[in-house]
């Protein structure tokens, strides 16, 4: 599995640096605007088909469902059951417009339900963030060791969504003092990243996409991290495209968001 990731992130840093970061520099890729209203660019198609193919060669047999690919395709590489790859080929593609250097290419390897495999790579940085179930989280090809965060929510700083959230937690959050700071980036991927690698806290969003948390949700647990959506339970306990999203850097910051949220989120 290691010499797989190894080759996994081999293809996530040339997309990186040469499909993404030279259309970011003379931002003269095309884009257009998706039924749902996001931004998709000519580069965020040809990072995906360059990476679908790449990883194609490594195993034609492993399923693809990407975040460019139509929803019937998603579902069906969804529910076809056995391995598939999870890709976001620009996770942050209006940062990537406006132009703000802040996306990332994410791919997590799903193996009976669950994943198994990840990388997420920032090629501003050129910093990699990898984990196999199991095996612990690398930063850099180097395994970390997971430090132990004690400190109260109301010193922590971490990741939170806002126009995701229904507007009476929403308005919790933004005039209560439940935490020191908060943080929204724009890209779901390095937010992942970000916690897993111990840059923040915690990250609190109210719908993230199959490819949004995917390689993320992975990095974190391998971190030492706490990962629920907003009722409790796993989000890969059920097959689905979509879920809200709470991660914590320990069990007591998990416990203390879920008092906060199961409470407002009640109808």
């Amino acid at each position: 599995m290691l010499n797989l990731l190894k080759n996994v992130e081999n293809i996530a840093k040339d997309a990186g640096q040469n499909i993404l970061l030279p259309a970011f520099i003379s931002q003269t890729s095309v884009q257009t605007r998706k039924s749902d209203g996001s931004i998709v660019t000519e580069t965020d198609e040809k990072a995906q088909q360059f990476i679908q193919d790449e990883l194609a060669k490594l195993d034609e047999r492993i399923g693809f469902l990407g975040e460019e690919m139509s929803m019937e395709e998603q579902l069906q590489a969804l529910h076809h059951g056995g391995k598939f790859w999870c890709v976001d080929p620009l996770d942050g593609t209006g940062n990537f417009t406006t132009p703000m250097p802040l996306f990332a290419i994410s791919i997590a390897l799903i193996e009976d339900g669950k994943p198994v495999l990840a990388c997420i790579y920032d090629p501003v940085r050129d910093e990699m963030f990898s984990a196999v179930r199991g095996q612990g989280f690398s930063f850099n090809g180097e395994t970390q060791i997971p430090i132990p965060i004690s400190k109260p929510l109301s010193d922590c700083i971490g990741f939170v969504d806002f126009k995701r959230l229904n507007t009476p937690l929403a308005i919790k959050l933004v005039t209560e003092k439940h935490y020191r700071s908060q943080r929204n980036i724009g890209t779901c991927a390095l937010e992942w990243a970000w916690l897993a690698a111990g840059r923040a806290q915690f990250i609190v969003h109210g719908g993230q996409k199959l490819w949004d948390y995917a390689a993320g949700l992975l990095l974190a647990e391998e971190a030492a991290c706490i990962v629920t959506d907003f009722a409790g339970n796993h989000p890969f306990a059920k097959s689905q495209l979509s879920c809200p999203i709470m991660a914590t850097s320990n069990d007591g910051l998990s416990k203390t968001w879920q008092a906060l949220i199961i409470v407002d989120e009640k109808p």
